[in-house]
């Protein structure tokens, strides 16, 4: 339930009876506080890693980066969920295997655009996918306002030009496609599945479908220590914080906080490929960035009303 503020009132004399009721509880405000840095954390933490990740595609390629990044998202996972695998029904391993598919998917497909078009790009594209089921759920006219705002903003970014690579951003495109599938997979699998346990065996049938590509990466040309490093820390910086950071933030801040703060990735991650990767965006670039993050951000507010 969302936390409403207290009411303002005028001071009134001091009472030297007042016991420590009439003192405001700075803990909720304290607890707040700490969702928010949380919620910061964890989007600098994402596109930190997928920025850091990226710098070793030229040993490992994408498809050996997102390796790496499963196979610690597994281990981390595993660590939290510790599923037993005994108790596990085949209604329950429908969800959690096409699960692990898409998880492998979308991460593969939306490094591969990063590799193409840039982490802003690429990210902002891959938006889409949460922004679509959240305004396909609604029926107000203020909703079919931000999916024209959206629409607006991914046609402005495809539009046709010399240097458009066509490739990277159907790739982004479907990185948020799979992201929709994810969202709506993890709400079967939460039902059907107690805990973690669901997502944990996931992430682990996902790192086993990628351990092939580990194997052939290392026999045909052993990476350098920097290489994997880099694809490691991509791992625990977009996949292990990420998570713990979420558990955390969700539990102290209102849920449509959360998905205002989420709006605010695409922005992250342009700033993070700028600065981070020298990846320069043109001023449409940005304007349709700020399209996708203001139909989202629009929709929330207007939902609270």
């Amino acid at each position: 339930m969302r936390a409403e503020p207290a009411p303002v009132t005028a001071p009134t004399s001091f009472t030297p009876s007042a016991g420590p009721e009439a003192c405001p509880d700075p803990e909720p405000d304290r607890g707040r506080f700490a969702g928010v840095a949380a919620m910061i954390g964890s989007g600098l933490s994402n596109q930190s890693g997928a920025a850091i990740g990226s710098l070793a595609f030229p040993v490992l390629g994408p498809v050996g980066v997102v390796a790496v990044r499963q196979y610690v998202a597994a281990l981390v996972l595993l660590a939290v969920g510790r599923p037993r695998l005994r108790s596990f029904t085949w209604r329950q391993w429908r969800p959690v295997l096409g699960l692990a598919v898409v998880f492998g998917t979308m991460n593969l497909s939306l490094y591969s655009a990063i590799d193409r078009v840039g982490l802003g790009l690429a990210v902002t594209l891959e938006f889409l996918g949460p922004l679509t089921i959240a305004l396909s759920a609604a029926r107000r006219r203020v909703d079919a306002c931000c999916a024209v705002i959206a629409a607006a903003g991914v046609v402005t970014l495809m539009r046709p030009r010399p240097s458009t690579d066509y490739v990277g951003m159907g790739l982004g495109l479907l990185a948020a496609a799979c992201w929709a599938s994810y969202i709506l997979l993890n709400r079967t699998v939460g039902r059907r599945v107690p805990g973690a346990q669901g997502s944990a065996v996931s992430a682990a049938v996902s790192a086993l479908m990628f351990l092939p590509v580990g194997i052939v990466l290392v026999l045909r040309q052993p990476p350098t220590a920097q290489a994997v490093g880099c694809a490691v820390a991509a791992g625990v910086l977009s996949s292990a914080v990420p998570y713990l950071a979420d558990l955390f933030t969700l539990r102290r801040v209102p849920a449509e906080a959360f998905g205002l703060f989420m709006s605010v990735n695409p922005v992250l991650a342009a700033v993070v490929g700028t600065l981070g990767l020298g990846q320069e965006l043109g001023w449409t670039e940005w304007a349709s960035i700020g399209a996708v993050v203001a139909a989202n951000t629009l929709s929330i507010l207007c939902g609270r009303t």
